[in-house]
């Protein structure tokens, strides 16, 4: 297996899947000349040329809407969204469009489309560029929703993602396109809504998903020197969620903090914490935890950034309550 980053796991995953399939096209502000503002489509315009990699004014609704219509004429579009802040502008089309047509139609249309692009915090991009907007766009029924959080993952999501006949939006951790981890040889899929173990434990289960699979793992390796020891599950797909290996971790710790960088108030962690209470409540010690983004539009300023994300401390405090260790 090659080491590899999350940018190139992702343009690997375009790559082979615009050779696979004919019907397959990019489009998205600065797709193509650009290779991409975070350099995910680099190479591709000339390889596959500007017909299937399509650069596009800044319309967000107008070429979500074009996806759209492309779906439903057999193609299978590769939606770029500059980042998902911008998707605001589009979601009438993701969300009375795309989501709704099959159903609309009677089971006539099929949406083949993926919608994909960096979500939630960089570093001071400030309010208006910050948002992770996963629950949102979870609520919708008729949307799968994606969030990887490694190489290995985003390149076998992505490919499943655009072999999908229904809408799938695909979140990308915006720090994490310079991260590296193996991804294997070949035609490597990841299927969608199957929940991944990401460190083995016993003393307490963590559910978190893309950038704050990187937290947990760091709060669980300061824990590790105090004995305890952390299980890590990873949704990867949070519609629709694979509670499975959760309910199976928390059988065995009795305890659970849910991670998410998303605000606090319908967030899909209070989805989550609901499931495991529902699915193993004579099993829990303690009350599920959440460790959240705090519910405040995101500062500027990089002292109250990382105060507002979510932190390796938060977590540990959260989980040596869940302990009784405090």
């Amino acid at each position: 297996m090659a080491v590899i980053t999350y940018r190139d796991a992702l343009n690997q995953a375009l790559r082979e899947e615009l050779r696979r399939d004919p019907a397959v096209f990019l489009m998205g502000e600065e797709v193509g000349v650009y290779q991409g503002a975070y350099k995910v489509s680099k190479g591709l315009l000339q390889e596959f040329g500007p017909q299937r990699i399509v650069d596009t004014p800044i319309t967000e609704e107008g070429f979500a809407g074009v996806g759209v219509g492309a779906a439903m004429a057999g193609l299978r579009p590769v939606i770029e969204m500059m980042t998902w802040n911008f998707s605001l502008v589009a979601i009438d089309q993701i969300v009375n469009g795309a989501a709704k047509m099959l159903y609309m139609s009677g089971g006539q249309f099929n949406i083949p489309i993926v919608f994909r692009g960096p979500g939630g915090a960089a570093h001071q991009l400030a309010a208006q560029h910050s948002q992770s907007l996963e629950a949102w766009y979870a609520n919708v029924p008729g949307l799968k929703v994606v969030a990887p959080s490694t190489p290995a993952d985003a390149k076998g999501l992505l490919k499943s993602a655009i072999r999908d006949n229904d809408p799938v939006i695909f979140f990308e951790g915006e720090t994490l396109y310079g991260s590296k981890g193996e991804v294997p040889d070949g035609d490597y899929t990841v299927p969608i809504g199957v929940s991944d173990v990401k460190r083995p434990g016993t003393d307490v289960t963590v559910v978190a998903w893309s950038k704050m699979v990187g937290v947990a793992q760091k709060a669980a390796d300061m824990l590790a020197a105090d004995g305890i020891s952390v299980e890590i599950i990873d949704p990867r797909t949070l519609r629709p969620l694979d509670d499975g290996p959760i309910l199976a971790s928390v059988r065995k710790t009795n305890r659970c903090v849910v991670l998410e960088e998303g605000w606090p108030y319908a967030g899909v962690g209070a989805q989550i914490a609901y499931q495991v209470q529902h699915g193993a409540f004579g099993d829990l010690d303690a009350p599920v935890a959440r460790v959240t983004g705090l519910d405040v539009p995101m500062p500027y300023a990089k002292n109250l950034e990382l105060l507002v994300m979510p932190s390796a401390a938060r977590l540990i405090a959260a989980i040596r309550e869940v302990l009784y260790l405090d």
